[in-house]
């Protein structure tokens, strides 16, 4: 499973960059509004720091409009992957974007029947909101196993499901198992799948130990270095 950091922070995208562990960025009008900062500017910094897909979403809801701000967003850098909504209008845009080479991320999907449609229409990534629908009482991985199935029964489908509104690792644990491509995250929940009491409490007693021999691996290679002279 691909992980995507679900933030439109800079400094949060380089320090987790770092780990090794991200292999894209999603952001959203209201991510980048947060921020404070020129739109166009954060999303072309943010596609200098990783190098994998960068959802940047448009604002417009017509498609004229949409597909003109969707051009101009993939000319920002190579890996960018505009984000629509799923919409008719949406879906219009997605499929001439898609035509003409350019990565679309469909977002705002709440049904199977909706991700079977941004298949259709060339999607490469489709977005089903899988916090939102449990907020509703809805079942949000419930979608998850439906889209994955449907995607795996159609060979010619190339659209990977990327699981989003992610509320804790256990949404991202059991998106796994079912087979899904990709999710995006918030910052603190991949810091949250790093944490165990259990891996705390086993490194403090591997510490305490280590502190009673009262040696450094380091000081090891330093006296060897000088007893080799």
């Amino acid at each position: 499973m691909k992980f995507f950091i679900d933030t439109a922070d800079v400094n949060e995208i380089r320090d987790l960059a770092a780990t090794g562990l991200v292999d894209g960025v999603t952001t959203n009008p209201s991510l980048v509004a947060k921020t404070g900062k020129d739109f166009i500017a954060t999303v072309r910094e943010i596609a200098k720091i990783v190098p994998g897909p960068v959802s940047a979403e448009v604002t417009a809801t017509d498609h004229a409009t949409m597909l003109k701000e969707g051009h101009k967003l993939a000319k920002i850098a190579k890996n960018i992957a505009v984000k629509v909504p799923l919409t008719p209008d949406g879906l219009k845009t997605c499929k001439a974007l898609s035509g003409d080479g350019i990565m679309v991320n469909v977002t705002l999907c709440f049904s199977a029947a909706q991700a079977i449609l941004a298949a259709k229409a060339g999607a490469a990534f489709i977005s089903p909101f899988v916090g939102r629908l449990d907020d509703i009482a809805a079942d949000g991985m419930g979608l998850i196993r439906e889209i994955v199935a449907i995607y795996k029964a159609y060979p010619g489908i190339r659209t990977e499901v990327l699981v989003a509104s992610v509320r804790g690792p256990l949404h991202v644990v059991e998106a796994a198992k079912m087979g899904a491509h990709v999710a995006t995250l918030p910052p603190s929940v991949l810091r949250q799948m790093f944490a165990h009491p259990l891996t705390d409490k086993g490194l403090a007693a591997f510490l305490a130990d280590w502190k009673k021999t009262g040696q450094s691996i380091l000081g090891a290679e330093d006296g060897a270095a000088k007893a080799a002279e």
